[in-house]
C-alpha cells in the first residue's frame, strides 16, 4: 500500500460534466490501494479521521474545504468532536472517478506535512 497516494497527490482533478464512465471496479482496488485505510461502497469512497479535539477536527474541515475549492471537487463530510467523516463520489457521472481518488490523496498528504 502506498500512503501517500503516489502520483495521485501530483495530479489535478479534471472538469467532469458526464459523458464518461465511472471507474470499473478493477480501477476502484487499483486505485484504493495508493490510499491509506479509505474503504468503498456503493460507488462512494469514504474514511474517518479522528482527532485529539475540536479545534484540530476544525482545522482539518478547513483544510478539506481549501483543497476542495483548489479542486473543484467536494466531499461530503459528516463532522463531529473529535472526528469527520469524508466521502467522495463524481455525482455528474453516478460514480467514481479519478478526482475523487485524488482528492483522497490529496487530504491523506496532510498528516505528513
Amino acid at each position: 500500500m502506498n500512503t501517500s497516494g503516489g502520483d495521485l497527490t501530483s495530479k489535478r482533478c479534471k472538469p467532469c460534466e458526464g459523458g464518461v464512465a465511472p471507474l470499473s471496479p478493477s480501477e476502484i482496488l487499483a486505485k484504493l490501494s495508493q490510499l491509506e485505510a479509505w474503504q468503498c461502497s456503493e460507488q462512494v469512497i469514504h474514511k474517518t479521521y479522528k482527532f485529539d479535539n475540536y479545534f484540530q477536527t476544525m482545522a482539518f474541515v478547513n483544510a478539506t474545504a481549501w483543497i476542495s475549492h483548489r479542486e473543484n471537487h467536494h466531499p461530503d463530510l459528516l463532522v463531529g468532536y473529535n472526528q469527520c467523516q469524508v466521502k467522495y463520489t463524481t455525482h455528474a457521472i453516478n460514480g467514481l472517478s479519478e478526482n475523487d481518488f485524488i482528492c483522497a490523496a490529496k487530504l491523506d498528504k496532510l498528516f505528513t506535512i
